[in-house]
């Protein structure tokens, strides 16, 4: 069994603009169920859904904790650390307007590229 080429390729322990791209694809997904992200803050329990889903979308492996912290800091998100007895994944994440709005647009090229590619 071969694998097929992914948008992301393998991911390695480097991969910081794939890491970025996957978050901003589960941000995206994460709103286009309706869900409000700009300048609230979420534990990362919340987001996990979207990141598992962003994963599976492009066949890579899903982001540990943090290296999702980081992906997020990364695009400018405040991430906080919260103590481990108060959350599984012990992190908080506040997503800027502006975050979120690229994360939406990023989504829907996503979207659009897909659709083009089954039709």
């Amino acid at each position: 069994m071969t694998d097929q080429p992914t948008l992301f390729g393998q991911r390695t322990s480097g991969g910081t603009v794939a890491d970025e791209q996957l978050v901003l694809y589960a941000l995206g997904e994460f709103q286009a169920r309706g869900k409000a992200l700009a300048e609230r803050e979420l534990p990362l329990d919340r987001l996990r859904g979207a990141l598992r889903r962003a994963a599976e979308a492009f066949g890579v492996e899903e982001l540990d904790d943090e290296a999702a912290a980081a992906a997020f800091a990364a695009l400018g998100a405040r991430v906080g650390r919260v103590p481990p007895f108060v959350a599984k994944h012990p992190y908080r994440v506040t997503v800027p307007s502006a975050v979120a709005a690229r994360a939406r647009e990023f989504y829907q090229q996503q979207q659009d590229r897909q659709a083009a590619d089954a039709g």
